[in-house]
């Protein structure tokens, strides 16, 4: 089904793979509050013209003042389009109070004829179930509403206040091109909104839930994030991307890690993770790569105080700070504004502190892991250099990495740990994986200054 109409999300539009089918029936069902009424209005208003205006019916689900009220705070509602026409709003609640569903069908009937709509909407279509003496007459009326619906060539959207399980066995499922799930789950002590495209006949689109988000300006989704591996070649670079760590670089063999490479780099608290991360975005922004530290563990004040420390500005315009509290967040929306920013900063480095922050953000382990292969494999197109930073809990004899097995998708890991010698501590750092690059996996100390890393001799094992 190649015709289709723009739902006023661009992003629910990509997983539907253009948007809502033309001239057919869409069905929108949730639990209740879960944003069917703003999202079918949302799309109303997006196509509503002058010569195929939007026609909304309310039932028997919601009044239709209070629709009306609540739907005007919304940002893509337009009161010149009810003055000239373009939307607008019809009571069949007294209708069917009053007639039942003759007299509901005949009212629609007559709407059809006089205003001529190109999309229409009813809020919500279970409500006649109510008023059917049966499941077999109700059965008899939705089969005489769909063939006057698709008679008058008008784009339909029904809403249902069904649970995603709930609707596979109505009536209104199998007689709808186009289904999409609305759901609110709880997670622990989160309150997660998904997305789910239950049907779309003829076509393919974007399968799993979708994180979404009811706001002022509608219905925003945010596509889970799952790409598939990479199939067809894409160019590398030759030039090494420098660490910002002159005897790091030194030990890579190449002058630092390829361009566009994922490194990984792990290390229990306060061995200077994060500094090994700043001296990588600071290197950059030197040669003009720009680079975003998206970080969870420190605030723009907190940075701000590091980083001048060493002798470079938070005010840098080549580094730009993505700052985020783990309240309430999803990987799936902070990824769309880490890669929003990506855009508009044109940027080639990222640092994202810590991976052990999205873990918990994510909470399903499986959802993370995939999470992690996608991003991977985004940024490995696009040539664009990825530091992820990872705490590990043991101070000296690392066991490892990951608990979820992501330092095979990188490129490169980089080991940072404490080592005891005599009274004291000291820090070691081990390139334990450079992929095609010739590394040796010795274990270096080094020392934190002013001046940043520096490194020192191989460290003999102790005796």
């Amino acid at each position: 089904m190649n015709d289709r109409i723009p739902t006023g999300s661009r992003r629910l539009d990509e997983i539907l793979h253009g948007g809502l089918p033309l001239n057919a029936i869409s069905l929108i069902v949730g639990v209740p509050g879960s944003g069917k009424t703003i999202l079918s209005q949302q799309v109303a208003f997006r196509n509503a013209t002058t010569e195929r205006p939007a026609l909304f019916f309310s039932t028997m689900s919601e009044p239709l003042d209070k629709i009306v009220r609540f739907g005007s705070t919304l940002e893509f509602f337009d009161p010149k389009a009810l003055q000239d026409g373009r939307m607008m709003y019809e009571d069949l609640g007294q209708v069917l109070g009053e007639g039942g569903l003759d007299d509901a069908q005949a009212a629609i009937d007559r709407q059809l004829k006089e205003r001529r709509p190109g999309i229409v909407v009813i809020d919500s279509v279970r409500a006649f179930h109510a008023l059917a003496a049966d499941l077999s007459s109700f059965r008899q009326f939705l089969h005489a509403l769909v063939r006057r619906l698709t008679a008058s060539a008008v784009t339909t959207i029904w809403n249902a206040p069904y649970s995603r399980q709930q609707a596979v066995d109505t009536a209104e499922f199998s007689a709808s091109d186009a289904i999409i799930g609305l759901d609110i789950k709880q997670i622990a002590e989160r309150e997660l909104r998904v997305l789910q495209v239950l049907k779309l006949r003829g076509s393919d689109f974007q399968s799993g839930e979708h994180m979404y988000r009811v706001t002022r300006a509608g219905i925003e989704v945010f596509p889970r994030l799952a790409d598939a591996q990479i199939g067809a070649g894409y160019a590398l670079s030759p030039k090494p991307t420098p660490t910002g760590i002159a005897a790091l670089d030194d030990l890579l063999g190449k002058g630092g890690f390829w361009t566009g490479a994922s490194t990984l780099v792990a290390g229990p608290t306060g061995i200077g993770k994060t500094l090994m991360g700043l001296h990588f975005l600071y290197r950059g922004a030197e040669v003009g790569e720009p680079g975003i530290l998206a970080t969870f563990q420190e605030n723009l004040t907190q940075l701000s105080r590091i980083v001048s420390s060493f002798g470079w500005s938070i005010d840098n315009p080549s580094v730009h700070v993505m700052s985020r509290g783990l309240v309430a967040m999803n990987i799936d929306e902070w990824v769309y504004q880490l890669l929003d920013l990506v855009e508009k900063t044109k940027a080639k480095r990222i640092v994202i502190d810590s991976l052990a922050d999205l873990m918990i953000a994510a909470a399903d382990p499986v959802r993370f892991r995939e999470w992690v292969f996608s991003v991977t494999q985004r940024f490995n197109r696009e040539g664009i250099s990825l530091m992820s930073i990872i705490e590990v809990p043991e101070l000296f004899q690392l066991e490892r990495i990951s608990e979820q097995g992501v330092s095979h998708l990188a490129d490169n890991v980089i080991l940072l740990q404490y080592v005891q010698r005599g009274a004291e501590l000291a820090r070691a750092l081990t390139v334990l994986k450079t992929r095609a690059m010739h590394h040796r996996p010795v274990v270096h100390s080094y020392e934190i200054n002013d001046q940043g890393f520096v490194l020192g001799d191989v460290l003999s094992p102790t005796p």
